[in-house]
Protein backbone atom coordinates (compact mmCIF):
# COMPACT_ATOMS: atom_id res chain seq x y z
CA UNK A 1 0.00 0.00 0.00
CA UNK A 2 1.24 3.44 -0.88
CA UNK A 3 -0.09 7.28 -1.24
CA UNK A 4 -0.72 7.55 -4.80
CA UNK A 5 -0.93 10.31 -7.19
CA UNK A 6 -4.24 12.07 -7.22
CA UNK A 7 -4.66 11.35 -3.22
CA UNK A 8 -7.03 14.07 -1.63
CA UNK A 9 -4.82 15.88 0.93
CA UNK A 10 -7.62 16.39 3.76
CA UNK A 11 -6.65 19.42 6.08
CA UNK A 12 -8.87 19.71 9.13
CA UNK A 13 -9.77 23.24 11.00
CA UNK A 14 -6.34 24.74 10.24
CA UNK A 15 -7.83 27.85 12.37
CA UNK A 16 -6.59 30.75 13.65
CA UNK A 17 -8.86 29.75 16.95
CA UNK A 18 -6.66 26.73 17.41
CA UNK A 19 -3.76 28.64 19.05
CA UNK A 20 -5.52 29.90 21.36
CA UNK A 21 -4.14 29.59 25.11
CA UNK A 22 -7.58 28.49 26.63
CA UNK A 23 -6.94 25.16 25.02
CA UNK A 24 -3.96 24.17 26.91
CA UNK A 25 -0.40 22.38 26.19
CA UNK A 26 -0.50 20.73 22.57
CA UNK A 27 1.85 18.17 21.38
CA UNK A 28 3.82 18.26 17.79
CA UNK A 29 5.48 21.52 17.82
CA UNK A 30 6.46 21.01 14.44
CA UNK A 31 2.65 19.95 13.01
CA UNK A 32 1.96 23.10 10.83
CA UNK A 33 5.32 22.86 9.27
CA UNK A 34 4.93 19.18 8.07
CA UNK A 35 1.22 19.96 6.86
CA UNK A 36 3.13 23.23 4.93
CA UNK A 37 5.11 21.10 3.47
CA UNK A 38 2.44 18.42 2.22
CA UNK A 39 0.36 20.98 1.21
CA UNK A 40 2.77 22.73 -1.11
CA UNK A 41 3.82 19.08 -2.11
CA UNK A 42 -0.21 18.39 -3.26
CA UNK A 43 0.28 22.18 -4.94
CA UNK A 44 3.11 21.87 -7.04
CA UNK A 45 1.44 18.08 -8.46
CA UNK A 46 -2.08 19.86 -8.99
CA UNK A 47 -3.76 16.73 -7.16
CA UNK A 48 -7.00 17.90 -4.99
CA UNK A 49 -6.82 19.75 -1.89
CA UNK A 50 -9.47 20.02 1.03
CA UNK A 51 -9.86 22.36 3.53
CA UNK A 52 -11.89 21.52 6.45
CA UNK A 53 -13.60 24.31 8.26
CA UNK A 54 -15.32 24.11 11.91
CA UNK A 55 -17.75 26.23 12.50
CA UNK A 56 -19.48 25.81 16.15
CA UNK A 57 -22.25 26.53 17.55
CA UNK A 58 -21.17 27.65 20.96
CA UNK A 59 -20.19 30.83 21.20
CA UNK A 60 -17.74 30.14 23.70
CA UNK A 61 -16.06 28.04 21.43
CA UNK A 62 -12.70 29.25 19.48
CA UNK A 63 -14.77 28.62 16.22
CA UNK A 64 -17.68 30.79 16.97
CA UNK A 65 -18.37 31.91 13.53
CA UNK A 66 -18.35 35.62 14.43
CA UNK A 67 -15.31 36.04 15.66
CA UNK A 68 -11.96 35.88 14.41
CA UNK A 69 -10.45 32.44 15.51
CA UNK A 70 -12.75 30.52 12.72
CA UNK A 71 -10.96 31.85 9.98
CA UNK A 72 -8.14 29.88 8.78
CA UNK A 73 -4.78 29.97 9.74
CA UNK A 74 -2.71 32.74 6.62
CA UNK A 75 -0.66 29.40 5.38
CA UNK A 76 -3.84 27.51 5.07
CA UNK A 77 -6.09 29.73 3.36
CA UNK A 78 -8.10 27.66 0.34
CA UNK A 79 -6.80 28.77 -3.09
CA UNK A 80 -8.86 28.48 -6.38
CA UNK A 81 -9.86 24.96 -7.26
CA UNK A 82 -9.17 23.67 -3.56
CA UNK A 83 -12.61 22.74 -1.90
CA UNK A 84 -13.69 24.23 1.35
CA UNK A 85 -15.80 22.00 3.56
CA UNK A 86 -17.46 23.32 6.52
CA UNK A 87 -18.47 21.37 9.17
CA UNK A 88 -20.83 22.02 12.55
CA UNK A 89 -19.58 18.93 14.22
CA UNK A 90 -15.94 17.02 14.60
CA UNK A 91 -16.44 14.42 11.96
CA UNK A 92 -16.12 16.12 7.95
CA UNK A 93 -18.41 13.74 6.53
CA UNK A 94 -21.20 14.53 8.98
CA UNK A 95 -24.20 16.82 7.25
CA UNK A 96 -21.52 17.42 4.66
CA UNK A 97 -20.97 17.36 1.13
CA UNK A 98 -17.49 15.72 1.37
CA UNK A 99 -18.55 12.04 0.59
CA UNK A 100 -20.22 13.05 -2.42
CA UNK A 101 -18.06 15.44 -4.09
CA UNK A 102 -14.93 12.85 -3.74
CA UNK A 103 -16.81 10.36 -5.15
CA UNK A 104 -17.75 12.64 -7.76
CA UNK A 105 -14.48 13.48 -8.04
CA UNK A 106 -13.65 9.57 -8.42
CA UNK A 107 -11.16 10.13 -5.32
CA UNK A 108 -10.73 6.86 -3.24
CA UNK A 109 -7.59 7.62 -1.09
CA UNK A 110 -7.18 10.43 1.54
CA UNK A 111 -4.23 11.78 3.51
CA UNK A 112 -5.40 13.40 6.61
CA UNK A 113 -3.47 16.11 8.39
CA UNK A 114 -4.49 18.72 11.17
CA UNK A 115 -6.44 19.29 14.75
CA UNK A 116 -7.09 17.74 17.11
CA UNK A 117 -5.89 14.45 16.72
CA UNK A 118 -8.23 12.38 18.98
CA UNK A 119 -11.63 14.44 17.88
CA UNK A 120 -11.91 15.76 14.02
CA UNK A 121 -8.85 13.89 13.18
CA UNK A 122 -9.97 10.67 14.69
CA UNK A 123 -13.87 10.85 13.41
CA UNK A 124 -13.54 12.33 10.21
CA UNK A 125 -10.51 8.94 9.50
CA UNK A 126 -13.12 6.30 11.33
CA UNK A 127 -16.32 7.73 8.92
CA UNK A 128 -13.36 7.43 5.91
CA UNK A 129 -12.31 4.10 6.62
CA UNK A 130 -15.97 2.55 7.19
CA UNK A 131 -17.00 4.54 3.85
CA UNK A 132 -14.25 2.23 2.36
CA UNK A 133 -11.80 5.08 1.55
CA UNK A 134 -8.55 4.09 1.55
CA UNK A 135 -7.37 6.56 4.26
CA UNK A 136 -3.96 7.75 5.54
CA UNK A 137 -3.70 9.97 8.60
CA UNK A 138 0.21 11.83 9.02
CA UNK A 139 1.34 11.45 12.72
CA UNK A 140 3.43 14.73 12.44
CA UNK A 141 1.12 16.74 10.92
CA UNK A 142 -1.83 16.31 13.27
CA UNK A 143 -1.82 17.42 17.00
CA UNK A 144 -4.22 17.20 20.30
CA UNK A 145 -4.14 19.17 23.85
CA UNK A 146 -3.25 17.77 26.81
CA UNK A 147 -6.69 16.10 28.30
CA UNK A 148 -8.46 14.50 31.73
CA UNK A 149 -9.86 11.33 30.95
CA UNK A 150 -12.96 9.60 31.88
CA UNK A 151 -11.87 9.64 35.52
CA UNK A 152 -10.47 12.69 35.93
CA UNK A 153 -6.62 12.03 35.24
CA UNK A 154 -4.61 14.36 33.25
CA UNK A 155 -3.28 12.89 30.28
CA UNK A 156 -0.53 14.07 28.11
CA UNK A 157 -0.94 15.90 24.52
CA UNK A 158 1.47 13.07 23.25
CA UNK A 159 -0.69 10.13 25.04
CA UNK A 160 -3.76 11.57 23.59
CA UNK A 161 -2.48 11.97 20.66
CA UNK A 162 -0.69 8.10 20.53
CA UNK A 163 -4.11 6.53 21.38
CA UNK A 164 -5.84 8.25 19.00
CA UNK A 165 -3.65 6.91 16.71
CA UNK A 166 -3.72 3.83 17.88
CA UNK A 167 -7.29 3.41 17.60
CA UNK A 168 -7.28 3.88 13.55
CA UNK A 169 -4.51 2.58 12.91
CA UNK A 170 -4.61 -0.79 10.86
CA UNK A 171 -8.72 -0.47 11.28
CA UNK A 172 -9.85 2.41 9.63
CA UNK A 173 -6.59 4.08 8.34
CA UNK A 174 -2.72 3.50 7.89
CA UNK A 175 -0.59 5.75 10.16
CA UNK A 176 2.49 6.79 8.74
CA UNK A 177 4.82 10.12 8.78
CA UNK A 178 5.52 13.10 6.58
CA UNK A 179 8.79 11.95 5.42
CA UNK A 180 7.77 8.37 4.31
CA UNK A 181 5.21 10.01 2.30
CA UNK A 182 7.66 12.57 0.68
CA UNK A 183 10.59 10.22 -0.04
Amino acid sequence: MEVRAGAALVIIDQQKGIHHPKLGRRNNPHAEERMRALLAHWRRNGWPVIHVQHLSHSPESVFWPEQSGVEFQDAFVPRAGERLIQKRVPDAFCSTELETSLRDADIGQLVLVGVATNNSVESTARTAGNLGFETWVIEDACYTFDKADFFGELRSAETVHAMSLGNLHGEYATVISSGQLLA
